[in-house]
């Protein structure tokens, strides 16, 4: 049987864009219902484990006053609950993990406990309905129209069908844009289509896709042994060297990202060498009372289980399903062999008080709850982001483009990691940039499905930058306004973007909502 549901919006797919999306229109008073295929939503803060990327400036400004909002939950969770130490609760900045990358590293547990609770007045009064464990199975489009998209239940392989004035597709890999006919791009463009700097000199490559990460938490109990059965591919795995990597992948040895030099990483604190431990760390114990945690918690999302053997998107469901298990068996590989062979500083080797920790990915077999994707199917776009767009060498004093139509703000490197095509990191800097509108709207005809995560127009270069948490969460928050604002006007959101007068009142309502649209001089 196919059960039908309605709404005002329907987001399919609870990423971090996803999941703002949803709360900004029901900030709006509009009826949402979202759909996501893992039990969590949140996507790379919950169910894809992936602690915060962050700007230098992300506690004074350069973000939207909504994801603002979620840092602040985030850290009211632990001051709430748990017995940090004395200096920590007092900590205005609180950093639980007191991770290299991120100024707000946390268990994905705690960013699920901060999302729930800014989506509870919203769920509790009806006007939000979220059903996790659907995937999309098919779309109908009316003309220039989506008329309902048909999901399946995970669980028991039940359909139903979502009809709404506005979809929204916060998948991590664009699953709606080949249902729904939207022309879209995927992979590695060329300098004679972008003119960028470090788009392919050649053709476009439309497999050539960043590597994916299966990522996974653990912990260290000296003395104890928490080795896991040796995976199944760990024999390939142990011997794999790709022609651009300095040594076996299951090593401390790594490119530098920016100039590719081989440097050498060290698992726990030691020196002035790079601590992995450190990288993505979402608990520090020594900011809790004695006995609240038996170690410290990391996350592994780590040069050596990034996989870039096949990419998993449009290709053949067997094909993606191996390319899936693959990268679980690299991760998995990895942990073996860090528990059984890695060299030590003492000339020992292994760490078997590795413990993997299941309970804080929310799953049975330790490894998170989806695979990380830093790539997704890209819309061609009104106005697609270019690297001269945001780059140092092109733009110099002048900073970044400052759209007409910017709908929000964000900044981060442009941050390549290597490719199913068998290139190495592309790592280069860029400027403080800004999110034009058009680059959420479709070229096509079809005007009420709107991109609210990874899937907007960049390119393969750009989506480096676009791709962070922050970016992420204000291109979805500015999706799910735009929706519910077209709504209420009775327009479409491409007349949104050409009237000069629509838009400077979606403008002033993105200013209302604590959505900056310049960063300043």
């Amino acid at each position: 049987m196919n059960r039908e549901m309605k709404a005002d919006v329907a987001v399919i797919g609870g990423s971090v864009g996803g999941s703002a999306a949803a709360m900004a229109a029901c900030r709006m008073g509009k009826k949402v219902i979202l759909f996501e295929e893992c039990e969590w939503v949140g996507g790379q803060l919950t169910s894809q484990a992936v602690p915060p990327d962050e700007h230098p400036w992300i506690e004074q400004y350069g973000c939207t006053r909504s994801y603002r909002q979620f840092r602040e939950r985030v850290r009211h969770y632990y001051r709430s609950y748990f017995p940090l130490t004395k200096d920590a609760v007092v900590r205005p900045l609180l950093n639980p993990g007191n991770a290299i990358v991120s100024r707000i590293s946390h268990e994905p547990r705690a960013a699920l406990a901060a999302l729930r609770s800014m989506m509870a007045p919203y769920e509790h009064s009806g006007r939000l309905t979220i059903l996790t464990g659907y995937r999309t199975e098919a779309c109908e489009r009316d003309g220039d129209r989506v008329s309902g998209v048909t999901l399946r239940s995970l669980k028991d392989g039940e359909l139903l069908t979502v009809t709404a004035p506005f979809f929204l597709d916060a998948t991590e890999c664009g699953d709606l844009l080949p249902l729904a006919r939207i022309p879209y791009v995927t992979g590695a463009e060329s300098q004679s289509e972008t003119g960028e700097p470090h788009a392919l000199d050649g053709p476009p490559d439309a497999r050539d896709m960043q590597a994916v990460t299966h990522c996974f938490a653990i912990d260290y109990m000296e003395g104890e042994d928490h080795t896991i059965e040796k995976p199944k591919d760990y024999d390939f795995w142990k011997e794999y060297r790709a022609d651009f990597w300095p040594d076996r992948q299951l090593s401390w040895c790594s490119p530098q990202p920016r100039t590719l030099a081989p440097v050498e990483y060290s698992l726990f604190p030691r020196g002035e060498m790079f601590s992995l431990w450190r990288y993505r760390r979402v608990i520090d114990a020594a900011l809790f009372e004695p006995g609240a945690f038996e170690s410290d918690i990391t996350i592994v999302n780590w040069p050596q289980n990034d996989y870039w053997l096949g990419p998993v998107i449009d290709v053949p469901e067997e094909e993606r399903q191996r390319h899936l298990e693959g990268a679980k068996q690299l991760s998995l590989s990895l942990l073996y062999w860090m528990q059984t062979e890695a060299p030590r500083p003492d000339g020992k080797a292994g760490y078997p008080g590795l413990r993997l920790r299941p309970d804080v990915a929310g799953t049975q077999d330790g490894l998170a709850q989806q695979v990380y994707i830093r790539e997704s199917r890209r819309i061609r776009a009104e106005y697609t982001v270019v690297e001269q767009d945001l780059s140092p060498d092109t733009r110099g004093e002048l900073g970044s483009v400052r759209y007409a139509d910017s709908i929000g703000i964000g900044c981060y490197h442009i941050d390549l990691h290597p490719s199913t095509s068998g290139r190495n990191y592309i790592d280069i800097a860029s400027l403080p940039f800004h999110i034009p509108l058009g680059c959420l709207l479709p070229e096509s005809a079809v005007d009420n499905v709107l991109p609210a995560c990874k899937n907007i127009g960049t390119t393969h270069i750009t989506n480096g930058c676009y791709r962070l948490h922050p970016v992420e969460w204000n291109i979805g928050e500015a999706a799910g306004l735009l929706a519910a604002f077209s709504l209420e006007r009775g327009c479409s959101p491409k007349r949104v973007r050409s009237d000069g007068g629509i838009l400077e009142s979606f403008q002033r309502l993105l200013l209302q909502e604590g959505i900056e649209l310049a960063w300043p001089r």
